[in-house]
């Protein structure tokens, strides 16, 4: 059952992660490519190091303000068939990556605009973060203990007791508190709880730093159920012995998409003419974007400007990104 869904299920999962000191990382995706990516690395990985099966968490956002990942699944827009897009796909793959225990989550699952969603059967689904964290500590605490208690039986609810803001501003956010985060954990009953460690949202990563202190603090508390968000901007030695502080979770999308899209533009940059024609080299010349000594006059060549073989790029990329992550915490 690569597929892991109901509450005791996926508690085990996480259990017997805990018992090897690693730290599930949790992929978020908005498309076949870096769902299949994801899948093809943590079964590469598991088959090298001769590990029976491994865990990966598979994530997405729905009607969540700075990304709405369902949406970007398809070209239609529509959350809904997003969402359905998202699940069959990982059942399909499932079949062909069965050494791989697969968790899925819905991220930043919205209090209101997700009403509709966090209402429904979530049955095929292993985990939900319920994010209230837009609203006043007592109010967020309120709703989320509201869900825990109609929900919390059918599947794990991690819930956010801080707001993590979008950091590519001026904001930013106070370390999580010790005493709140096992404040709002035990009044809530929520399984795992977002905290803010220093790694905010969307930042650049220049003067961010993972605060491992506060990240025991709260271990010392409420014990190995922090989930850390925004680990693309920091530093992997950073954040390499994240386990002995207490995260059980590490949620990962903007490295996955930003560090692989070099790959490709480097691909298209070297090989303009194979990937849109001459005509369209020359251009790309004359407007200065290239220089004369990237000039090649080659045809288009089918093997060069498809979508499969940008894709390619990517999801060779995606796969060696993924694959650091697991050395970093599987082995």
């Amino acid at each position: 059952m690569p597929v892991i869904t109901g509450r005791e299920n996926v508690l085990a999962v996480y259990e017997q992660a805990a018992q090897r000191g690693w730290v599930i990382p949790c992929f978020c995706s908005e498309n076949l490519t870096t769902t299949e990516a994801v899948l093809s690395a943590a079964s590469a990985f598991a088959k090298e190091h001769g590990y029976d099966r491994v865990p990966v968490i598979l994530a997405i956002t729905n009607q969540y303000d700075h990304r709405s990942q369902s949406s970007n699944y398809t070209r239609t827009g529509r959350w809904e068939i997003g969402l359905q897009l998202f699940r069959s796909s990982i059942d399909i793959l499932a079949q062909v990556f069965d050494n791989v225990d697969i968790l899925i989550h819905l991220d930043h699952t919205q209090h209101d605009s997700d009403a509709q969603l966090l209402d429904s059967d979530l049955s095929m689904y292993s985990s939900v973060m319920y994010d209230a964290s837009a609203l006043p500590l007592e109010e967020n605490i309120a709703k989320t203990a509201d869900y825990v208690r109609r929900k919390g039986h059918q599947l794990v609810i991690e819930g956010a007791c801080d707001e993590i803001v979008d950091a590519t501003g001026e904001a930013r956010c106070e370390i999580t508190n010790a005493d709140k985060c096992a404040d709002y954990m035990a009044r809530t009953g929520v399984d795992i709880v977002v905290a803010n460690l220093g790694t905010e949202h969307r930042a650049s990563g220049k003067d961010l730093h993972y605060y491992s202190d506060a990240a025991n603090a709260i271990r010392s508390k409420i014990g190995h159920k922090i989930c850390l968000h925004g680990t693309s901007s920091v530093s992997n030695e950073q954040i390499k012995a994240l386990f002995g502080d207490g995260i059980c979770k590490v949620n990962i999308w903007t490295a996955l998409e930003r560090d692989s899209a070099p790959a490709l533009l480097s691909f298209m940059a070297k090989n303009a003419a194979k990937c849109a024609g001459s005509a369209a080299e020359d251009a790309l010349i004359r407007e200065g974007f290239l220089t004369q000594s990237s000039r090649s006059g080659a045809p288009a060549d089918l093997q060069y400007f498809t979508t499969t073989a940008r894709q390619q790029i990517l999801f060779e990329e995606m796969k060696k990104i993924v694959r650091g992550y697991l050395d970093l915490w599987y082995v």
